[in-house]
């Protein structure tokens, strides 16, 4: 069974650019689990579509930064890989902080229980550029 998990991008100023719902397979998820899973879908969403701009928690390599996305310079697959990576070692150095109902999540290891009133944020303190 799947739970339905509010996703929120904001800026330090609180602006929310982005707002969406991911399903996650249990009431219970840790910030690594939940950042893995997010990354995973954007990616995967991509590079099955290949839409002009990838939007997306971590900045593609080769791409340059639109204000609505990041544009890829070629056409290509970005690496699920590589960009949960960055997210996490983003996570780690604290170039990323996550949010979950106003508290701010300390470590990857951090369980986040989720209710229908669950609301994690994301706010990114500098660029984030993967591959």
């Amino acid at each position: 069974m799947s739970v339905a998990l509010q996703i929120r991008d904001e800026t330090t100023a609180g602006e929310i650019t982005m707002e969406f719902e991911l399903k996650v397979l249990s009431k219970k998820i840790t910030v690594r689990e939940l950042i893995k899973q997010r990354v995973y879908e954007e990616v995967t969403n991509y590079n099955k579509n290949a839409p002009d701009i990838f939007r997306g928690l971590v900045q593609p390599s080769n791409s340059e930064q639109k204000i609505n996305g990041f544009k890829l310079k070629k056409t290509k697959k970005v690496d699920s890989e590589k960009q949960c990576q960055m997210a996490l070692d983003a996570f780690g150095t604290s170039s990323m902080i996550v949010i979950i109902n106003d508290r701010q999540a300390e470590s990857l290891d951090d369980e986040i229980f989720i209710t229908p009133n669950t609301i994690v944020s994301f706010l990114k303190l500098v660029p984030l550029v993967g591959g």
